[in-house]
C-alpha cells in the first residue's frame, strides 16, 4: 500500500497490554498505523499511561489510548468497548491477550476457587470481550485474535489449571469462528511456547534455581532460545491484517518445542501394562 503501513486507521482493542506480549502487540499495531485502545487493571495505570505517552511522543503512525479495565468485571469490559466506540466510532480487531499463570503445583494443592479465579481472567474475559465487541466487528467484517498457549496442545507439568484455561481458549476460538463466519468475522488464535516476559521472569524467580529454570526454558525450544513479545506481535498483526483466508486457525509459535521425543519416564513410577 502507498503508505507502507500494514494496518493504517484500523481500530483495535488489546487486553492485558502494559507489559510482555500485550505491550509488544500494542507497539506493533501502533507503529503500523492502528488506533489502539489497550487496557490493564488500575494498579497498572502508571505503566499504561507511560506507554501511551511514549508512543505519542515518538511520532508513531498510529495512536494509543490506555483504559483501566478489570477483566474480571463484565461491566468494565462493556465500558472498554464503549470507550473505544466513543473515541473512534468503530472497531476492526480485538486482541484477547490478558492472562495469568499460577504457581506450579499438583491438582492436590489447587483449590476449586483458584481454578475459578484463573478461568475468570484467562478464559471468561475472552468470552466477554468477544461478546461485547462482536456487534461492532460484524459491521466492519473485522477479526479476533486470541492469545492461547502451546500447553493447550502438549500440556505442561504442574500447570493443570493454566493448561485448562488455554485449551478452552483454543476450543472457543474454533467454535466462534464457525458461528461468526456468516458475518465475515474471522477468529484465530496464537499458541506460543516459552516467550521471555515479566511473567516468565517472575515464575522463574520463585523456583530454587532461577538461572537453571531460565536455561531450561530456553532449552525447551529447538531454536535454543525463548521467543520475544515482538515476535508474537508480528504474528498477531499477520492474523489481523494479512491472513484474510484464515479463520479458526491456531498459529503455533513454538520454536519447535513440540517436536521430537523427550525423556519423560522420570515423571512416572514404573507403570506397567496393567495400570
Amino acid at each position: 500500500m502507498a503508505s507502507g503501513l500494514r494496518y493504517p486507521g484500523k481500530v483495535v482493542i488489546v487486553t492485558g497490554a502494559t507489559r510482555g506480549i500485550g505491550e509488544g502487540i500494542v507497539r506493533e499495531f501502533v507503529f503500523q498505523g492502528a488506533k489502539v485502545v489497550f487496557c490493564a487493571p488500575e494498579c497498572e495505570e502508571k505503566q499504561g499511561k507511560a506507554i501511551e505517552q511514549e508512543l505519542h511522543d515518538c511520532g508513531a503512525a498510529g495512536e494509543a489510548h490506555f483504559q483501566i479495565c478489570d477483566v474480571r468485571c463484565e461491566e468494565a469490559i462493556q465500558n472498554l468497548v464503549a470507550v473505544t466506540i466513543e473515541y473512534y466510532g468503530c472497531l476492526d480487531c480485538l486482541v484477547n491477550n490478558v492472562g495469568v499463570h499460577p504457581p506450579y503445583k499438583t491438582i492436590d494443592d489447587f483449590t476449586a476457587q483458584e481454578f475459578r479465579d484463573i478461568m475468570e481472567i484467562n478464559t471468561v474475559s475472552y468470552f466477554l470481550a468477544s461478546k461485547y465487541a462482536l456487534p461492532y466487528l460484524r459491521k466492519t467484517k473485522g477479526n479476533i485474535v486470541n492469545i492461547s498457549s502451546i500447553v493447550n496442545i502438549i500440556g505442561d507439568k504442574l500447570s493443570l489449571t493454566y493448561a485448562a484455561t488455554k485449551g478452552a481458549v483454543t476450543a472457543m476460538t474454533k467454535a466462534l469462528a464457525i458461528d461468526e463466519s456468516k458475518h465475515c468475522v474471522r477468529v484465530n488464535c496464537i499458541s506460543p511456547a516459552n516467550i521471555w516476559t515479566p511473567l516468565w521472569g517472575r515464575l522463574a524467580s520463585e523456583t530454587p534455581d532461577p538461572a537453571a529454570t531460565i536455561q531450561q526454558g530456553k532449552d525447551a525450544q529447538l531454536l535454543g532460545r525463548m521467543g520475544t513479545p515482538a515476535e508474537i506481535a508480528k504474528a498477531a498483526l499477520y492474523l489481523a491484517a494479512d491472513a484474510t483466508f484464515c479463520t479458526g486457525f491456531d498459529l503455533v509459535l513454538s520454536g519447535g518445542a513440540e517436536l521430537g521425543y523427550g525423556h519423560k519416564s522420570p515423571f512416572t513410577s514404573g507403570c506397567d501394562s496393567k495400570n
